[in-house]
């Protein structure tokens, strides 16, 4: 019962902690301490994977969040020009700036705008979906494949908390760089009407969560482990992680160099493979040791 309490803690605390004024700590480690509390109650099962991973994914919202509890202070903190003279050093001229211009029509939303827009919106499902398939089709791979999206998604919030950067649109909208627009806000106020602000609102938790991409970086490590998979399954995942990355730049919504920055993160985390894996059978050993003290 106690190992439930965790679990349910580390959902609640989270959603009140602005009603309860929690420290930033508190709420962290009630969040990160969910996904341990239900794998030491309950027995190893797909349903069990499945949430145990759930609630991984949601601790990584709720941490990733907290500084835009402040947001004052996050804006303080946050870096503007550093990708926008990366970007023209590496290729002599903002990326986002020239595919808007070669690309869009100002003033109007085009059904190109649209399409990438949707690719974007896709991606909330994607890496999740993808670590679904394995779990369905190639359970024995699932232990793995979770851990290195996980730690995907872990290691760059790491960043967004040391180094808060602005995306694009952030910083156009602050003058540092002139005529970028937000293509998916235009896309999503004319597809959702009334309703996008409250769907923005509960989507956008952290609007300088941006360097590394980790829209590209989990995109890529979702790419990486299909193809280990099944190449048809790898083939599409690229594909997606290859779109994905253009619509991010046409979108205004990452610098080329907060995508380079997400794929050096994926191939970082592939790289130390076998580290993860053996820390995360540790850390399996030591649930089920918990798991059986609780049921004994």
């Amino acid at each position: 019962m106690l190992a439930l309490g965790v679990a349910a803690a580390g959902i609640v605390l989270p959603l009140a902690r602005r009603r309860l004024r929690l420290p930033m700590v508190v709420s962290a480690a009630a969040a990160g301490a969910a996904p341990l509390g239900l794998a030491v109650a309950t027995r190893r099962s797909a349903k069990r994977d499945v949430a145990v991973y759930a609630l991984q994914m949601w601790a990584f919202t709720v941490i990733h969040e907290l500084p835009n509890d402040d947001p004052e202070r996050l804006e303080r903190r946050t870096r503007l020009d550093y990708p926008i003279a990366f970007d023209r050093a590496l290729l002599g001229r903002s990326v986002n700036v020239e595919l808007q211009q070669a690309l869009g029509q100002f003033g109007r939303t085009t059904g190109f705008d649209t399409a990438l827009t949707a690719i974007h919106w896709a991606w909330f499902v994607q890496p999740h979906a993808s670590m679904a398939w394995i779990r369905w089709r190639h359970p024995e791979r699932f232990d793995r494949a979770a851990t290195m999206m996980l730690s995907t998604f872990d290691v760059g919030m790491v960043f967004y908390f040391l180094v808060p950067t602005a995306p694009p649109w952030w910083a156009a909208e602050r003058g540092r760089l002139p005529s970028v627009r937000r293509i998916m806000v235009e896309v999503g106020e004319r597809v959702w009407g009334d309703a996008w602000q409250s769907m923005y609102g509960f989507l956008g938790g952290n609007p300088v969560a941006a360097m590394p991409s980790l829209h590209f970086a989990s995109s890529v490590m979702a790419a990486h482990l299909l193809n280990e998979a099944d190449p048809v399954a790898g083939a599409l995942g690229w594909a997606y992680a290859a779109t994905l990355g253009f619509a991010l730049v046409y979108l205004g919504e990452h610098y080329t160099v907060d995508l380079l920055a997400g794929l050096a993160l994926t191939e970082g985390v592939r790289a130390a493979d076998r580290s993860v894996a053996s820390q995360f059978g540790a850390a399996s050993r030591a649930v089920a040791r918990l798991e059986s003290r609780a049921r004994a």
